[in-house]
């Protein structure tokens, strides 16, 4: 009977692969839900408060905790819209816009952007805060081109001119819709009414 002994070379990998998918687990369990516990928040919410500008502007700071950027503010509509948000994968875990671990793979593995739109209604007593997070995902229409390296080209071959060269994709990427997320619409109305709420 053969016994092979494992040197260096064999067991640097194993321990590397073994400690990602330790990494993987352990990032899983912890942004599986930013928000924990078992509240289930309505949408929209409603929020006591008499100030506008305070409740305009915490919102705004959950927002930026995510991190979510601001594209437009319109206090009169009370419309606040993020710029788009590339979706965070395993290796972002201080990332909090992508909820839980079927998200997280799915943004690892495939480009994913999210967007938020909060509407806020002022109602008698306080205010209505609406979320919607819309997801879309990267579509490839062309064909991305790679450069060859230096060592393809033998140093005999003629200079040739070529000043029509396209580099990079043949047709910008497109976005296809997968819709709203609801895992993400749910944290944000969480966060919000703990945060305005003072709960």
């Amino acid at each position: 009977m053969l016994f092979i002994r494992p040197t260096n070379q064999f067991v640097k990998p194993l321990f590397v692969g073994l400690a990602f998918v330790l990494l993987v687990l352990i990032s899983g369990c912890s942004i599986g839900s930013n928000w924990r516990g078992n509240r289930q928040a309505s949408n929209p919410i409603f929020i006591p408060s008499s100030s506008h500008e305070a409740v305009w502007e915490r919102t705004v700071d959950v927002l930026h905790d995510y991190p979510f950027e601001i594209s437009h503010e319109n206090k009169l509509d009370g419309v606040i819209e993020t710029k788009y948000k590339t979706g965070s994968s395993f290796t972002e875990p201080w990332h909090k816009e992508t909820i839980g671990l079927e998200n997280r793979l799915e943004s690892t593995l495939q480009s994913i952007r999210r967007r938020v739109f909060i509407n806020i209604t002022p109602v008698e007593g306080g205010y209505l805060l609406g979320v919607e997070a819309h997801k879309e995902l990267e579509d490839l229409v062309g064909v991305a081109a790679g450069s060859a390296g230096g060592a393809t080209f033998h140093e005999s071959a003629p200079l040739q001119r070529e000043l029509d060269l396209v580099v990079g994709q043949s047709t910008p990427s497109g976005w296809i819709p997968q819709g709203r997320d609801p895992k993400l619409e749910k944290d944000l109305l969480n966060r919000l009414s703990t945060s305005l709420n003072g709960r």
